[in-house]
């Protein structure tokens, strides 16, 4: 892949591409891992890794691989294993445990001992549902903000959980401002997926409890003897997921006794709307940058402002960063729906923004792919009057 720069999406076009090859270079030290809380959890079942021969052809691939977060504990996204292993630690440290998550049940039969009453998130969408459901969990209500363009089906799906919904409209950015407010109150605990100076603690616990998909992903290639992916992708919001997949390829998880592991690091793609491009500004201007966001079908991908503590690992382990359309990712959809692929549109974004790799003549012959879909279509469905393409 050469090294290629362009501008923002702006009025004539809303693809972008960047390339910054050093940061393949850098390495991170080895992320926890919490496969073993997660299995602890009622209902765990690891995701499907679903390999496309015909994905493969069309983007001139050697092997292109799907790991398909449609369906986690019984939720159309992967959003679950952030969200309740920060709930878990955060009550684990309440009741006297240092670095670790009790699991969930332990939590429940000790929950008064926290003094925790509430939990609290706001949310495009999968991330307050899953808050909700591990509140039902350990026996806590949930309240949930929302900004504007969270769809219907995101709505009833958190409403399902029983949790309070409070909908404000406007951006993403104005409902976590909110719901941090709010939850300064006695007995509530913010569980939020982005950070900010003096909020880390909880987004990095959620960050590590995304590399549960990467960690299930890597044993699932090893077992089917498959070779290591030359490129991953990372659809990317406020940054942490994007940050648990750099997190855990920059620090060797996927080469480490994997067929046909090189020497070579793996490339990594971050995905963002053409609505909401705020990694891509933040790279191009070397600092991060807050941009203003607009309407997407990727609604959790639609965050205006990288998360504080995930951008270090941003800046310095993301090589390739790309900026798509709606309608090149309801394309994605439903493409992958017709090779049995269950994704949304921010899982689908995955395969518009390699598209556009092979496009701009980007994408090297050959590649071992691992798209990464984080949610199902029914986190998430296309408008009902579709979008052209």
């Amino acid at each position: 892949m050469s090294a290629q720069d362009h501008p923002l999406p702006g009025a004539e076009t809303e693809f972008a591409i960047r390339s910054r090859p050093a940061a393949r270079d850098w390495r991170s030290d080895e992320p926890a891992h919490v496969l073993d809380f997660h299995r602890s959890i009622p209902g765990y079942a690891p995701t499907r890794l679903v390999e496309l021969p015909a994905l493969a052809r069309e983007l001139g691939a050697a092997r292109v691989w799907v790991k398909e977060e449609a369906h986690r504990y019984g939720l159309p996204a992967f959003k679950m294993l952030g969200a309740a292993h920060a709930v878990a630690r955060a009550l684990s440290a309440r009741l006297g445990v240092g670095e670790s998550a009790l699991p969930l049940s332990e939590i429940a039969a000790r929950l008064p001992e926290t003094g925790v009453r509430e939990l609290v998130a706001a949310t495009d969408g999968n991330h307050g549902r899953a808050v909700a459901r591990t509140g039902a969990l350990v026996g806590l209500p949930a309240r949930i903000f929302l900004p504007g363009g969270v769809s219907e089906a995101a709505v009833d799906g958190i409403r399902a959980e029983d949790a309070e919904i409070v909908p404000l409209g406007g951006s993403y950015d104005a409902a976590v401002a909110r719901a941090a407010e709010e939850s300064r109150g006695s007995g509530s605990l913010l569980i939020q997926d982005t950070s900010w100076e003096g909020y880390e603690e909880v987004p990095a616990w959620i960050v590590e409890g995304y590399g549960s998909v990467l960690e299930e992903a890597a044993a699932q290639l090893r077992e089917a003897g498959a070779p290591a992916p030359t490129l991953v992708t990372a659809p990317t919001g406020v940054g942490a997921f994007a940050e648990a997949v750099v997190r855990f390829t920059r620090s060797g998880g996927f080469a480490s006794g994997t067929a046909g592991a090189s020497d070579a690091a793996p490339h990594i793609l971050a995905v963002e709307p053409s609505a909401a491009p705020s990694l891509f500004a933040s790279l191009l201007a070397g600092q991060p940058v807050t941009v203003q966001t607009g309407n997407t079908i990727m609604a959790g991908l639609n965050c205006g402002t990288v998360a504080a503590a995930s951008w270090p690992a941003l800046r310095d382990g993301v090589d390739l960063s790309a900026v798509v359309p709606d309608a090149a990712v309801t394309r994605a959809v439903r493409d992958l729906e017709a090779h049995g692929v269950d994704s949304g549109p921010c899982g689908a974004a995955s395969l518009a923004g390699v598209r556009l790799l092979r496009e701009r003549g980007m994408l090297a012959d050959g590649a071992n792919i691992l798209l990464i879909s984080t949610e199902g279509r029914a986190a998430n469905p296309l408008p009902a009057a579709g979008i052209s393409v």
